[in-house]
């Protein structure tokens, strides 16, 4: 179903809002760092936000309520902050600090709004059913690529393929471990079957991206047993009640490493991108890069196209080459 497209009336109502928005949560927070006074700065850690509330993580692991300053930026679950106290449970964020990567979806203007920060590992779920699709991977890679995070593709429910049907599925993803990505199978449901993603997933903070139905909840429940008393213990600290479940939430997890599950991701998709950035967003085409006939060739039906003599070659599959002059159409409209 195709985006409904906003009218400049509705795009200029829609500004208006939020700009009274943003002034009145500016206000808050001035207010607050009235209140603060001369507490010292400190260093936290973005644990959970929802709407403009954000619980901030003191070096001593205790988690504050906090506003924050609406002209240091759009602080996103996993950023480091400077923030000051004041009181016993609430502060105010008065810095951004450098993001090491950031993971983002255009708004309903086109410009960049944060997800989430400081991401380590983006974890693309998959399943047989819904059947894969190939050019929906494909864009979690680019977008993987793009950002500089390294993607884990993690095949879930194998469980419900029996005999040799898992082995004939996963060989589907060969070709993706030919050029370098890592491929798991992975099943809620089965004894130990989880312990090669959570290997994958100690010490990195990992997103999990993937389309409806694959089952990113039953992993998130599965790998966080003790989730509904930690969202207890985030709803007592910042005042959210109910809306907890809905927040973008960084989990430590028992064995190591940190998910943050953001409700933004689901409906993630991959952005704009200028036609160097997808040629770079796959990787096995890096090497012929350049070797092309004509310095813009479009790698379709060009003589001396050095892609298309790679894929002759079997150094690139023709899904790929063929998900890249899909997504290359896409994104010169």
């Amino acid at each position: 179903m195709a985006k409904r497209r906003l009218t400049k009336q509705q795009k200029t109502r829609i500004q208006a809002i939020q700009e009274k928005r943003r002034k009145r949560l500016d206000s808050k927070a001035r207010q607050s760092l009235s209140e603060a006074g001369d507490n010292p700065a400190l260093e936290g850690r973005v644990i959970i936000r929802h709407g403009a509330t954000l619980g901030v993580m003191n070096a001593q692991g205790k988690l504050f309520r906090c506003q924050t300053r609406q002209h240091i930026g759009h602080p996103v679950c996993g950023d480091w902050v400077i923030w000051q106290q004041v009181d016993q449970s609430t502060g105010v964020v008065t810095a951004l600090q450098p993001r090491s990567s950031v993971l983002s979806r255009p708004d309903y203007s086109g410009r960049h709004k944060p997800l989430a920060a400081n991401i380590t590992q983006l974890v693309i779920v998959l399943a047989p059913k819904p059947e894969p699709s190939g050019y929906l991977l494909d864009q979690y890679l680019v977008t993987a690529e793009t950002i500089g995070i390294p993607p884990l593709i993690a095949i879930n429910k194998i469980d419900l393929l029996g005999g040799g049907l898992e082995h004939e599925f996963m060989r589907r993803f060969e070709p993706y471990r030919s050029i370098g990505y890592t491929v798991i199978g992975v099943s809620a449901k089965r004894e130990h079957g989880l312990d090669l993603l959570i290997d994958n997933l100690k010490d990195k903070t990992s997103i999990m991206l993937g389309q409806s139905g694959v089952g990113k909840s039953s992993l998130v429940n599965a790998l966080l047993p003790s989730m509904k008393v930690e969202t207890g213990r985030l709803s007592n600290a910042t005042g959210l009640g109910r809306h907890t479940t809905s927040a973008a939430t960084c989990y430590t997890l028992p064995q190591g490493g940190e998910l943050i599950d953001s409700p933004g991701v689901r409906s993630f998709r991959l952005t704009d991108l200028s036609r160097q950035e997808l040629e770079q967003g796959f990787i096995e085409f890096r090497p012929f890069l350049g070797h092309c006939r004509f310095h813009n060739c479009s790698h379709d039906h060009e003589p001396g196209c050095a892609i298309q003599a790679a894929m002759e070659c079997a150094e690139i599959t023709p899904h790929r080459l063929d998900n890249f002059l899909r997504l290359s159409q896409v994104a010169e409209h």
